[in-house]
């Protein structure tokens, strides 16, 4: 879909002002996370025919592989919550203690698209995740608990994602819209979350669904107009409750682009001229390359001449198999000048590696992954866990990205939870403590931060349980619990046992 045209035609519709023109910058982003913009990457020259001929520059892609470096180190499957009610972890995330942990978590398969979510999110500049509830019950157009209901999250990037109410630089109220076929017809579904007023006072949140179907097919949509909901959705729900069913979270960036309230900026933004430079020195490598195989020159005369079935006579290359070695030149004097002779253009490789590399650290330094986060060295490639400098100036980036993330972590947490009690009849406590627990490997190996943790849990200088609570992902009356039937089982004379006091 075209999202700046639905944008102005919705903005028409219900009197918003969302503005479209910062929705072109996601669109570049994107084109360039794909690998093809094309004003760039699209290069011309006029070939012999005089004709004006394009071809498609050789790309390294880096912005692409920027964000994806970014979603590893930030969110992978290393990272785990810790939810002190045992009830609400249990629900939340399952039994720490077994292979097929259970839990809404693991039902949703959250972590890996929350990993995708990340790299979506930091290549478009935003990043959002949704609940939405089937089989709810409804009675006057609020929701009731029901314990067949299912809870369901979406994870959307920034083009899909329209802010309408920004108050310090919190979205309140938001719209996503976003393509779907139904019946063989491509739909904008827009599902709008509004905080509302409530006759006793109170404010609440009300999710309005809208469907609208446009003439012509994917960017070429226009002229939309309203469309049939599917059957079963509700045109709107009343939560009866101020917990927003949605968390938005951008890169720790700030901004510097005029317009897009509410919407943040891709992490390579502002890297976008050193990822240019990065794939004209990559043209230029490959193009000496592939122009730089070895040529040679001949006389005509040292050929045997055949003649074809219209009468012309053509010449025959002395190897069939390799005959772009070959070029034929004029006739020679044979007393002056040799009959063949052999060029071997320069490839210019260490020019063009270094040229290469270059643009590889500058973009690596603007996208906060240190100066030397792309390193070739022979065959292999050295991380920034070799240049303990460059390893701290990602570790700050790294620092100030999880503070966004965390927030929208605990946010659709405490949504679901609050879902998992009021839709689902579930015996969980939305306002129990969470903590994120990130890896950060990156700066230190996780086994040694283990190792570490345990000798101070045996030292007294943390509380023991607090080791089961990092290590194992238990809640904290589970991980009491287990150190007591450790010290019963084992006695505190042994070390292992993480016997003794709290």
């Amino acid at each position: 879909m075209d999202i700046v045209q639905f944008i102005k035609y919705i903005n028409r519709r219900k009197g918003w002002n969302v503005q479209g023109g910062y929705y072109a910058y996601i669109r570049e982003w994107r084109q360039w996370w794909q690998g093809n913009y094309a004003p760039f990457h699209t290069v011309k020259s006029a070939g012999l025919d005089g004709r004006i001929h394009a071809r498609q520059m050789y790309r390294l892609r880096m912005p692409k592989r920027v964000s994806e470096d970014w979603a590893s180190l930030l969110l992978n499957d290393k990272t785990t919550v810790t939810v002190k009610d045992a009830a609400s972890a249990k629900w939340l995330c399952g039994n720490p203690d077994s292979h097929l942990q259970g839990g809404q978590l693991r039902a949703l398969d959250f972590w890996s698209n929350a990993n995708r979510l990340v790299e979506l999110a930091f290549r478009s500049g935003t990043g959002a995740f949704v609940m939405s509830a089937q089989g709810v019950a409804v009675d006057g157009g609020a929701v009731q608990s029901s314990p067949s209901a299912r809870l369901a999250l979406d994870y959307l990037p920034a083009e899909c994602i329209l802010p309408i109410t920004v108050r310090h630089g919190k979205v309140v109220d938001v719209a996503f819209a976003s393509e779907v076929i139904v019946g063989g017809r491509s739909c904008v579904y827009l599902q709008t979350h509004q905080l509302e007023d409530m006759s006793d006072g109170g404010r609440q949140y009300v999710i309005y669904n809208e469907y609208y179907a446009g003439e012509g097919e994917g960017e070429l949509a226009v002229d939309y107009q309203p469309a049939e909901l599917p059957h079963g959705m509700l045109k709107s729900i009343k939560t009866g409750s101020d917990t927003p069913w949605f968390s938005v979270f951008s890169p720790a960036i700030v901004k510097n682009l005029d317009g897009g309230a509410g919407l943040g900026m891709a992490v390579f933004a502002e890297a976008l001229d050193t990822c240019k430079q990065v794939d004209l020195a990559f043209d230029n490598y490959c193009m000496d390359l592939y122009l730089g195989g070895k040529k040679v020159f001949y006389s005509k005369e040292m050929l045997k001449p055949l003649v074809d079935k219209e009468g012309n006579v053509r010449y025959s290359a002395p190897d069939d198999i390799r005959q772009q070695l070959f070029y034929q030149l004029g006739d020679s004097n044979p007393d002056t000048e040799p009959k063949w002779y052999e060029y071997n253009p320069d490839l210019r490789t260490e020019a063009n590696s270094r040229a290469v590399q270059d643009a590889l650290d500058y973009t690596s330094f603007l996208c906060g992954l240190g100066t030397h986060r792309y390193q070739f060295q022979g065959s292999a490639i050295a991380t920034a866990t070799q240049y303990m400098g460059d390893r701290q100036d990602m570790v700050q980036h790294a620092n100030r990205h999880q503070i966004q993330i965390e927030e929208a972590l605990l946010q659709i947490f405490r949504a679901l939870l609050w879902a998992g009690r009021n839709l689902l009849g579930a015996d969980v406590d939305p306002e129990t403590d969470i903590s994120i627990n990130w890896d950060d490997s990156y700066i230190d190996t996780a086994e040694s931060r283990r190792v570490q943790d345990k000798d101070d849990a045996l030292s007294g200088f943390i509380p023991k349980y607090r080791y089961n609570m990092e290590w194992r992902g238990m809640s904290e009356e589970d991980a009491k619990a287990a150190v007591r039937e450790a010290r019963e089982e084992s006695g505190a004379s042994d070390p292992l046992s993480f016997g003794g006091s709290f």
